[in-house]
């Protein structure tokens, strides 16, 4: 599986970002999944998950202080990359 991700070093606390489809942050259930799903691919850090609506606006699932730095910072400031992940 191929996901679009980046994984940030902030004010000392390390996060990963991953784009999901909206279909995914619809429903806490799935974002509660998907997040444990992506643990192991991440460990010991927190996972925001990040959909884009039809505008194009990001939207940004996670811990709140992460979530809320992240809407001060502009997409493409965010270093994205391909993960592959088995």
């Amino acid at each position: 599986m191929k996901l679009q991700g980046a994984v940030i070093i902030e004010q000392g606390v390390t996060f990963a970002i991953v784009v999901v489809k909206q279909s995914v942050t619809n429903y806490t259930s799935k974002i509660i999944r998907m997040r444990q799903q992506l643990q192991p691919f991440f460990p010991n850090m927190p996972i925001i998950l990040m959909s884009q609506d039809s505008n194009g606006t990001p939207h940004y699932y996670g811990r709140r202080d992460i979530v809320e730095f992240l809407k001060t910072v502009r997409l493409d400031q965010i270093p994205w990359k391909e993960f592959h992940i088995y």
